[in-house]
């Protein structure tokens, strides 16, 4: 989101003054010396980079030092003692030509002697044409125009951060509040101050976004940035409203940013799912993993888990699915799907035992837990998976390591 100024240049060529004769620069000075330094400005009271600073002895014929001019205007070097005369010349000031200079200069030993060649003063401009001047104001508006926006822009980036650090406090609320509260504080204590940490960072990124939508109105992230916020809080509909915005915004611009599009359609989809759009939702998701292929397989397994949230078993097996699709290496995809299949389970007479009632288990629903345990057997939900196998009369993997007794 950094621009770059429009720094005027070109300007510079239209006051061409007889100069001195140019010779190479010599070695650094053998005996006693003082340093000069300073910086060159342009008429429009910016740094002028590039060209070079030379220093004539007052009254004499040559340039005695040649200094370079860096990217930020700025030059120093060590000179003999004396008076000279700084002169400015750009790269392409013809011989025997310079742009501009400071005379009579006096330079003492063991001293630091700082000279700028500032071009926007009133001397210089007055030696300008009407024309050339005409052209100045007009520098000087547009640079005038950018220094605004870039300071729309750091204020913007600041908030950005900001916004950062509010999502990360969101995700650890939990933490937080089991810390402020300490290990006596009951579940619902704990619930209550991690909806307290959540509903002020929500605030926050809604107060800041409004200020930044309504400053810079073009950038889709702040519209984004500005629905995630509305969704904490389940302004549903507020939320909507502005994913979709980001995402036609993003869309139409010249090189949309597909990672922001796919942000954009998960976040959309998230709210779909939790107000029961599950068609919608699903639309969305597919539209993010579709956007964003190299986080395709990261949009899916959310929307597995959302719904998984939401308690809605057709949606998570089927978002499950897709998410297996994408990474058959999801092992919370395989849990997912177990949880949602597992709805249809039921009791029935252990085949090897028929006096034994057992839980029967959908064959997916299975197969599921068994590659969840499988790539996971030390996982979350490892323990409860194979509780579930074990009253199913199934063996469990090998791998799995039941946690020790009180954990």
């Amino acid at each position: 989101m950094k621009r770059t100024l429009s720094i005027w240049l070109g300007l510079l060529a239209f006051s061409l003054l007889p100069a001195l004769a140019q010779a190479p620069a010599p070695a650094a000075p053998a005996g006693p010396t003082g340093h000069v330094q300073g910086q060159v400005i342009n008429p429009t009271g910016m740094a002028q980079a590039g060209g070079s600073v030379n220093l004539s002895l007052d009254g004499g014929t040559t340039y005695k030092y040649t200094f370079d001019v860096d990217v930020n205007g700025k030059f120093s070097g060590d000179v003999a003692p004396g008076t000279y005369s700084f002169i400015y010349r750009e790269a392409e000031t013809p011989k025997g030509q310079m742009v501009d200079q400071v005379r009579a200069v006096k330079v003492e030993v063991g001293a630091t002697v700082t000279q700028n060649i500032d071009m926007s003063r009133q001397e210089f401009i007055d030696k300008m044409t009407p024309e050339q001047k005409k052209q100045l104001e007009e520098v000087k508006a547009k640079n005038a125009d950018a220094l605004k926006a870039n300071a729309v822009i750091t204020n913007l980036n600041a908030d950005l951060k900001v916004i950062a650090q509010d999502k990360l406090d969101i995700d650890g609320a939990p933490l937080a509040a089991a810390q402020q509260l300490g290990a006596t504080a009951s579940k619902a204590d704990i619930a209550a101050k991690v909806a307290e940490i959540r509903t002020a960072k929500y605030n926050d990124i809604i107060s800041l976004m409004t200020k930044d939508t309504a400053a810079k109105a073009d950038e889709p992230i702040l519209w984004s940035n500005l629905a995630f916020g509305q969704a904490g809080l389940k302004q549903n509909d507020d939320a909507i409203t502005n994913y979709k915005k980001a995402i036609d915004m993003e869309n139409a611009s010249k090189k949309p940013r597909m990672e922001i599009v796919g942000v954009c359609e998960a976040g959309l989809g998230e709210v779909y799912a939790r107000i029961g759009k599950v068609a919608e939702a699903n639309a969305a998701y597919d539209a993010a993993a579709k956007a964003d292929p190299p986080r395709a397989a990261l949009h899916l397994h959310n929307e597995a888990i959302i719904f998984f949230q939401q308690n809605n078993a057709a949606a998570q097996v089927a978002a499950a699915d897709e998410a297996i699709a994408a990474n058959p290496n999801d092992a919370l995809a395989y849990y997912i799907k177990g949880q949602g299949l597992i709805m249809n389970a039921t009791m029935g007479p252990d085949p090897n035992n028929p006096k034994v009632q057992i839980m029967i288990l959908p064959p997916d629903c299975l197969a599921a837990y068994q590659k969840y345990l499988e790539l996971a057997p030390t996982g979350q939900f490892a323990g409860d998976v194979a509780g579930i196998l074990q009253q199913a009369g199934q063996k469990v993997s090998a791998s799995y390591k039941a946690p020790p007794k009180g954990k």
